[in-house]
């Protein structure tokens, strides 16, 4: 069950040496990463790059349709690069060209003078082509009139700049266009933008490719770098002693391995490259727009010092609700982890309405966490989209009046507007990734806190390991405590002889499953020694140890698979034909038999559909599947029924042949025929011998024996009075 006071403390924002960290397992995909972020720049640019192409298509092209253009002879049109030809357009046996678009130089005064010409749209919205003098006419539409001079239509234009105050308007000579011609005129310009629009697809198209291949690349990578972290947390969970397990609720524990590991890829993908692109954009359109008109970009940056001032007032709201969103929700999966586990309970005793009350509080507590940090997001969302349209809107008022006093040009404004609002996005996209580095560094402080615990039993520098594994035990004055001085064992010393059988007896705390833990060295010992064959425990490798040792307990645990899978445990070295060995010596081939699907039956969760007789039974079989040198039975008939006890009586004299076996019994009737017996109270070796030598004692084991076969009820009470007395 996780323990909701742990995140109580979430540490800081951001936290340098914990980060540091996490890029060090990134170091080694530095080459995809930077990959990774070259394709984001080439994507930023040519996100950037399209309202650069807008604004070409405006300037230079739609609003020049009706530039000046130079009349030239086929002569003088040959002389000009192919490119400027193929723009010229053939009217009335001259080339009409854009003024713009000559080369500087290419045309003397005179010829440039005599030959200007625009296309002009008067009063009725038709289109003339007019011949211009040194000033090209900029007057709208509605300034422009039609008239008849000498049998000649013209243009009556207003008068130039430097014709001075109160001037007549101009008569310009004028040919009306038909609609063919018009078409005709403005060719190159609907070409050039044609050519744009196909550019700006064809950048559209490269970005999208571009980011496709960024992102697969870096979710690859993420997911690469969270595969690796989620593979060191579970392999140095492997490696903590049991200890660990017993202060370290399950909860928590796959809580570090999923949810916080997966919480650092959304760190890996969403903030850290991510950050690149921002910085990307808002450099590069800062950038740009400085360049193009300091003004118009500093008028926009305004609103920047607000922006500013939102976020940290979102910052530090945004912390407080996420910690208490964070620890109402811890409570929720500890409420719920403990009352599911305990569902049978909580029905026997009709604690329904009181628990559903409990959880209906805690429930509504969440809930109303979640509203606040909601409604701060909700909040900052908007605020920052009110600041973007403020900039929006003094950039359209300032850069409105500039282009209509002709100071700036529309295209630019356009650009201008287009860029403002992906100014603002990623600053809109804060909320987002400061609620994931919250969370990354969150989880990352715990995740290291897992890491950073040493294995309290290590393997030795220099293992020592026999020549011949032959079983023998010794415990040498052997003191042991779980925790601080409180003593489990005081000065327990025995030893077990290669093939011989001893059983523990005892009341429940003596002491005797710590015993087996120590022999198998899930624990270490404070004071003296526990030897395997001579070899101190602590000087074996641990894997080498333990295989040499199976363990059958009282409380089984069947993994999800089948009867096979569960008996080899998924071991290649274990034959199909040694599983079913194992299985038939232990008795438990009689009911997989009756299975419908044989030693291939599926097996859920901790074997829910067997019974707990037939779950003991498969544990006998698998620890028998492994042929070890010391078996170990804790508790291990517990949960058989006297029938099935019975069964296996034979099986285990047979099995425990030639194999040291130590054995943990409460049913003292299955540990008759033990070579010894050791009595253990209050963690001291109390008595030893056979079952007939300490029953003819009369001493501990003896008492033991008729309280369980109810032969007088007053000795009941008396037994642990008596034992104190002797202790």
């Amino acid at each position: 069950m996780e323990d909701y006071r742990e995140d109580e403390h979430l540490g800081k924002i951001y936290d340098g040496r914990l980060m540091r960290r996490l890029l060090g397992y990134a170091r080694p995909h530095l080459g995809w990463i930077l990959v990774s972020i070259g394709l984001l720049l080439l994507v930023t640019a040519a996100d950037l790059a399209g309202p650069l192409l807008i604004r070409t298509a405006i300037d230079h092209h739609l609003r020049a349709a009706d530039r000046p253009r130079i009349a030239l002879a086929p002569a003088a049109l040959e002389q000009l690069p192919e490119g400027l030809q193929r723009e010229a357009v053939a009217f009335e046996g001259r080339f009409f060209l854009r003024e713009d678009r000559l080369p500087d130089g290419f045309l003397g005064p005179a010829q440039r003078a005599a030959g200007r010409y625009q296309v002009l749209e008067a009063q009725g919205g038709q289109h003339y082509l007019v011949q211009v003098g040194d000033e090209p006419v900029t007057a709208p539409p509605a300034r422009l009139q039609v008239a008849e001079a000498g049998g000649q239509t013209v243009i009556l234009a207003p008068a130039g700049a430097g014709d001075g105050p109160g001037a007549a308007p101009r008569a310009l000579p004028a040919r009306l266009l038909s609609r063919a011609e018009l078409h005709q005129f403005r060719q190159p310009e609907r070409a050039a933008v044609a050519r744009i629009a196909g550019l700006y697809l064809a950048l559209a198209a490269t970005a999208f490719l571009l980011a496709y291949t960024q992102g697969y690349l870096l979710h690859r990578t993420a997911q690469r770098i969270v595969a690796e972290i989620r593979r060191q947390v579970f392999g140095h969970l492997q490696r903590m002693h049991l200890g660990y397990f017993d202060r370290n609720p399950v909860g928590r524990l796959v809580t570090r391995v999923t949810n916080d590991v997966e919480t650092l890829n959304e760190m890996y993908t969403s903030v850290v490259v991510n950050l690149f692109r921002d910085l990307f954009v808002l450099l590069g359109i800062a950038g740009i727009m400085l360049a193009y008109n300091a003004r118009l970009a500093l008028t926009a940056f305004a609103v920047l010092p607000l922006v500013v001032a939102a976020a940290a007032v979102f910052r530090t709201q945004a912390r407080a609700a996420y910690r208490q969103v964070r620890v109402r929700l811890a409570r929720i999966n500890a409420f719920l982890a403990e009352n599911i586990s305990g569902m049978r309970i909580i029905q026997v005793f009709r604690r329904e309405r009181e628990q559903f009350a409990e959880f209906d509080q805690i429930n509504r507590s969440y809930f109303q966490a979640t509203m606040r940090q909601v409604t701060i997001f909700a909040v900052f969302r908007p605020v920052i989209d009110f600041l973007s349209s403020l900039a929006l809107a003094l950039v359209v008022a300032y850069g409105g009046a500039q282009v209509l006093g002709r100071q700036l040009e529309l295209g630019v404004l356009v650009a201008f507007i287009q860029y403002v609002q992906r100014f603002f996005r990623p600053i809109t996209e804060l909320a987002e990734k400061f609620n994931i580095l919250q969370s990354a560094m969150a989880s990352a402080e715990r995740i290291f806190g897992v890491l950073d615990t040493p294995p309290a039993v290590v393997d030795p520098a220099r293992p020592r390991v026999p020549a011949r594994v032959r079983g023998a035990v010794e415990f040498d004055h052997v003191w042991f405590a779980y925790r601080d001085e409180e003593w489990v064992l005081q000065n327990v010393s025995f030893r077990v002889e290669p093939g011989e059988t001893v059983a523990f007896v005892g009341h429940t705390g003596a002491g005797k499953t710590s015993i087996l833990s120590l022999m198998a060295r899930f624990y270490d010992v404070q004071r003296g020694a526990v030897r395997v064959d001579g070899i101190d425990v602590r000087e074996w490798p641990q894997e080498e140890l333990r295989r040499h040792i199976a363990v059958v307990q009282q409380d089984v645990f069947l993994f999800t698979g089948t009867v096979r899978d569960n008996i080899r445990l998924w071991n290649p070295a274990i034959s199909d034909a040694a599983v079913e060995r194992a299985a038939r010596l232990t008795r438990a081939d009689e009911f997989i038999r009756r299975l419908p699907r044989g030693y291939d039956e599926p097996v859920t969760e901790r074997g829910s559909t067997l019974s707990a007789g037939q779950r003991q039974l498969l544990a006998f079989a698998r620890a028998l599947a492994y042929d070890p040198t010391i078996l170990v039975l804790d508790e291990a008939t517990a949960n058989i029924d006297t029938e099935t006890e019975q069964l296996i009586q034979e099986a285990l004299r047979q099995l425990t042949r030639g194999r040291t076996t130590l054995i943990v019994a409460h049913r003292l009737s299955t540990i008759q025929h033990a070579d010894r017996i050791i009595v253990l109270h209050r963690g001291r070796i109390r008595e030893v011998g056979t079952h007939r030598e300490l029953l003819a004692r009369g001493g501990l084991y003896h008492r033991l024996w008729l309280l369980q076969h109810g032969e007088q009820e007053e000795l009941a009470a008396g037994v642990e009075g008596r034992a104190r007395r002797e202790a």
